[in-house]
């Protein structure tokens, strides 16, 4: 038996209750039936297929876990998605955006892309892109404009990429969710102070509205909400 309750704050977002297992965030299916990863664990309730968000697997579950309490995604949102890797943690993000709205999928490496390729095509609202994210003007056309740009690459320049691409494609008032990986900036310092000088960065450009440390879910990891 299962208890499910709609997350308070969070658009598509719900709370699953499972006696004996404790409380576990999930959403519900846009694609019923297909499983993003093998062992994906899903269940019916009321006619409908809902999945575990396992903030293990996904750094934005991470931060919900963490408490983050400025949530930028909305039914019928454009987000551009820049590092969607195999597509995991895109497709949460296409079960709460729903039919209504679109993710942008960029993506350089072909290896994860071919994960990519699958899971899209069970998602009508999901878009594939072979590119690289530090070169915004090779995607342009196909995007335009997004009301919520999501980042997630390892990258020395991480910062600087998404910066770019904010300054392109996210609408005014539109949000931004940055993970920020420390040890791929500068393996030198210690995390905390690269995720403050980060901040700083990202304070002379955008209002940063929320930050989360996600240890123990990703260590030396950060996650950065902000508003344009």
């Amino acid at each position: 038996m299962v208890e499910l309750v709609r997350h308070p704050d969070f658009d598509n977002v719900y709370w699953a209750a499972f006696e004996g297992k404790g409380r576990k965030l999930v959403t519900k299916s846009l694609a019923p039936g297909f499983k993003v990863f093998v062992d994906e664990w899903t269940f019916e309730h009321k006619g409908s297929e809902f999945r575990m968000w396992d903030p293990y697997r996904s750094k934005l579950a991470a931060a919900i876990m963490k408490g983050l309490k400025r949530f930028p995604l909305r039914r019928g949102d454009r987000v551009l998605y820049l590092g969607a890797a195999s597509g995991t943690t895109a497709s949460f993000v296409s079960d709460i955006v729903d039919a209504e709205g679109k993710v942008f999928c960029v993506e350089i490496s072909s290896r994860p892309l071919r994960d990519l390729l699958q899971v899209c095509s069970k998602r009508s609202n999901m878009l594939p892109i072979l590119a690289d994210a530090g070169d915004p003007c090779a995607y342009a056309p196909l995007v335009s404009s997004a009301d919520v740009v999501y980042q997630d690459i390892a990258q020395p320049d991480q910062v600087d990429i998404f910066l770019k691409n904010v300054r392109i494609f996210l609408r005014e008032g539109g949000y931004g969710v940055l993970a920020v990986k420390a040890r791929a900036i500068d393996v030198s310092k210690r995390p905390c102070e690269i995720f403050s000088e980060e901040l700083e960065r990202l304070q002379r450009e955008l209002d940063v509205l929320d930050t989360k440390i996600l240890d123990p879910y990703e260590r030396d990891h950060a996650m950065f909400i902000v508003r344009k």
